[in-house]
């Protein structure tokens, strides 16, 4: 077990660490040669990758239920719906104490402090929204796969409402702009600074259709998310943000792009912390490649530059997907810490991964890393991280530790209780619909109450738009709240979300 312990040594750490598992070597793992991530390290950001069943679920489980014992809160996207046993305990066995045995770990079932949220009001959680206002044009564009000419022309829309304060808080506002915009008095109002071509509305309005058919209607509107609710603890411990996903799968624009809303609103939201003990909250972003497909290049600088520097915000994120090739190489090069799981290379396409996988790891005599990669078991990984100095460790094979809850769902009654007795299911459970650009621009073309036995009043020249909305007393109300709530003009940050 020499060469175990050699590997080992580089993984020896003076603070808190997650406790990863145990060095393999020639098919025998040493407990005594131990894998850890150091804890002051995890903002350097991570990669957890490998094929459909290799076994990344339950390491975002035992990396989830590490970072809560520390005090850590945790975002995670339950895609397929078998994280939500992070909230009991886990049910001892023949396997679990076997594998405590090699591992070197003091295995004890274990439940853990778990929010459920859903996007939206359609899920088993508690529901959590986002208005368009904030969610921006960008974000917006991704969601609607719209070509970047139509995401200029979003823009454009958005600047517009930003500047007259006018609320997009769900798709009936925008609607209602795109539409006014389009008119013969809209067009006047975008005098100077470009128009909105009427075949480009019509594709942005069918988008919104669409959007609005596959559920987007539940998930826009108020009240909106405060992103610091996401930062709680229980009894000291942090608590564990589970997104149930599994009823959108069919709906992967929408939620992959939801979760880079929430790294934005994270971003904008924490102030610079500098290094710190332990990260402030740890961001797991599962599928990522639905993130990156079709992404343009400047959206992926977006999310390269957020990357890069949310780790000063105190906030680690862990990408989760199958091939490390789906995530672009200069988002792959900011992340310190490396899980792989097993790779397949059926094809000649895998075999390219393969290839372009190695490449990516330190250099090793103690492996065949192409030869290892293909043989891993489930629950293996090949590990790599930064230590407490920010070096990369020894390339390690892991014999992975067991997760103390449970593995597997605790089934949809018991979530929408949780999530029904939850604390913030009283602020975000019943959807608000306030006054918003819908209302105000609905309000210009209703015309005037007058008693049906008098006369008719004169006909008068009809007022310009601002006009007759700031002789609005509802109008006034608003833009004055509008002004000293969010200043005269909307502020964005770097993905167009609004900055508060």
């Amino acid at each position: 077990m020499g060469e175990a312990q050699d590997i080992a040594a580089g993984y020896a750490t003076g603070g808190r660490a997650l406790e990863l598992g145990a060095v393999l070597v020639d098919g025998a793992a040493d407990p005594t040669a131990a894998v850890r991530l150091p804890l002051a390290m995890v903002n350097r950001h991570g990669l957890v990758a490998g094929a459909t069943g290799t076994g990344k679920t339950k390491t975002l489980q035992l990396l989830a239920e590490q970072l809560s014992a520390a005090g850590v809160p945790v975002v995670l996207a339950d895609v397929k719906g078998d994280l939500s046993g992070l909230a009991e305990p886990g049910t001892a066995s023949e396997r679990t104490a076997r594998r405590a045995e090699q591992t070197g770990d003091d295995w004890r079932p274990e439940g853990f402090p778990v929010q459920f949220l859903s996007l939206g009001t359609g899920g088993k959680g508690v529901p959590i929204r986002a208005t368009i206002t904030s969610f921006g044009p960008i974000l917006l564009s991704k969601v609607l796969g719209l070509n970047p000419t139509q995401e200029s022309t979003l823009g454009l829309i958005f600047a517009w409402a930003d500047q007259r304060g006018l609320a997009l808080l769900d798709l009936k506002d925008l609607r209602a702009v795109i539409t006014h915009l389009t008119s013969d008095e809209g067009k006047a109002d975008l005098t100077g600074i470009g128009g909105v071509a009427p075949a480009t509305a019509g594709v942005i309005l069918r988008a919104l259709s669409n959007l609005e058919a596959q559920g987007g209607a539940e998930f826009f509107g108020e009240p909106e998310l405060d992103v610091r609710d996401l930062t709680r603890q229980v009894d000291g411990r942090g608590v564990l943000n589970l997104l149930e996903l599994d009823e959108l799968q069919d709906k992967p624009a929408l939620f992959s792009t939801f979760l880079m809303w929430l790294l934005a609103e994270l971003f904008e939201e924490f102030p610079e912390e500098g290094d710190l003990d332990a990260p402030k909250l740890v961001f797991f972003f599962d599928e990522a490649h639905l993130l990156f497909d079709g992404a343009s290049k400047a959206f992926l600088e977006r999310i390269e530059q957020t990357v890069k520097l949310i780790r000063s915000k105190g906030v680690g994120v862990f990408f989760c997907t199958q091939l490390p090739t789906d995530v672009p190489n200069a988002v792959l090069s900011q992340l310190g810490a490396r899980v792989q799981h097993a790779l397949r290379a059926f094809t000649p396409d895998d075999q390219k991964a393969l290839s372009r996988t190695v490449k990516t790891f330190p250099v090793t005599a103690a492996y065949d890393l192409e030869k290892a990669l293909t043989s891993l078991g489930i629950g293996e990984a090949i590990v790599t991280v930064l230590s407490e100095r920010g070096v990369p460790t020894p390339v390690a094979w892991t014999l992975l530790r067991a997760p103390r809850s449970k593995m597997g769902s605790i089934g949809a009654d018991a979530i929408r209780a949780a999530a029904g007795a939850s604390e913030l299911h009283g602020k975000y459970g019943e959807t608000i619909d306030r006054e918003s650009a819908y209302e105000r621009l609905a309000a210009r073309v209703a015309p005037p109450a007058r008693d049906e036995a008098g006369p008719a009043p004169e006909a008068k020249p009809a007022p310009g738009f601002f006009q007759q909305a700031m002789e609005n007393p509802a109008v006034r109300s608003f833009v004055r709240s509008a002004a000293s709530s969010l200043g005269r003009e909307i502020t964005r940050g770097l993905f167009g979300t609004r900055r508060r």
